[in-house]
C-alpha cells in the first residue's frame, strides 16, 4: 500500500502541465488511487478525482466521468464533490439529463462545502445554463454565508458572491440583497485579501 501526501500530488500535476502529457498522469494518478493505504493523507477518492481532472484536460471525458465514479464509490472525502465534477464531464459528452439527474441528486443530499457550489456554479454558467448557475450561487451563500468565520471561508464566499454577480448581470437581472453584501464585503474587505 502507498500513502500520498499533497506535496506528491502537486508534483504530478506539476508534472502534467509542464509536459503536457495529462494521459500519463492520469494513468499514474490512476494505478496509485488504486494502491492508496487508508490511513494515507490524501484519500483515495480524491485521487481518483485528481486522475478524472487530468482525464478532462486531455479532453478525454468518459474516462474523467469513470474516473469520478470510482471516486463516488469509494465515498472517501474529496474537496470538490465527485458526482459534481462527474455532472460537469457528462455535460462536456452532452449527456444533459445524466449531467442533471447527478445535480439533482446532490442538490437533494445538500452539497456539503463551498468548493463544489462553486465548481457547479462556474461549470452551469460555462454550459449556458446561467439560470441554474445563479441559483446554485445562491443555495451555496445561503447555506454558508452565517457559518465558519474563518478566512478561508470568507475568501470561498467572496468567491461565490462575485461569480454570482457576474452571472446576475449576464442575466441582466436588477441588484439584490446579495449583491449589496458583496459590496459591503468588498469596501470593508482587508486590502491583502483582494
Amino acid at each position: 500500500m502507498t500513502r500520498v501526501t499533497t506535496a506528491d500530488l502537486d508534483r504530478l500535476e506539476f508534472r502534467a502541465v509542464q509536459s503536457g502529457d495529462h494521459v500519463d498522469v492520469a494513468m499514474e494518478l490512476l494505478g496509485l488511487a488504486n494502491s492508496v493505504d487508508a490511513d494515507s493523507e490524501i484519500s483515495r477518492a480524491e485521487v481518483f478525482v485528481r486522475a478524472g481532472e487530468q482525464w478532462e484536460m486531455a479532453q478525454e471525458f468518459e474516462r474523467a466521468s469513470a474516473a469520478y465514479q470510482r471516486a463516488i464509490d469509494d465515498g472517501g472525502t474529496t474537496i470538490v464533490d465527485a458526482r459534481a465534477l462527474q455532472a460537469g464531464a457528462l455535460l462536456e459528452l452532452d449527456m444533459i439529463d445524466s449531467a442533471y439527474a447527478q445535480l439533482e441528486r446532490l442538490r437533494t443530499e445538500g452539497p456539503r462545502n463551498l468548493p463544489t457550489f462553486i465548481h457547479i456554479a462556474e461549470t452551469l454558467q460555462a454550459h449556458g445554463d446561467l439560470t441554474g448557475a445563479q441559483t446554485w450561487a445562491t443555495l451555496g451563500i445561503e447555506r454558508f454565508r452565517h457559518q465558519d468565520v474563518s478566512s478561508y471561508i470568507h475568501d470561498l464566499l467572496l468567491e461565490l458572491l462575485r461569480a454570482r454577480f457576474r452571472i446576475r448581470m449576464d442575466l441582466g437581472l436588477v441588484e439584490d440583497a446579495f449583491d449589496r453584501l458583496l459590496d459591503d464585503w468588498n469596501q470593508h474587505d482587508h486590502p491583502d485579501r483582494r
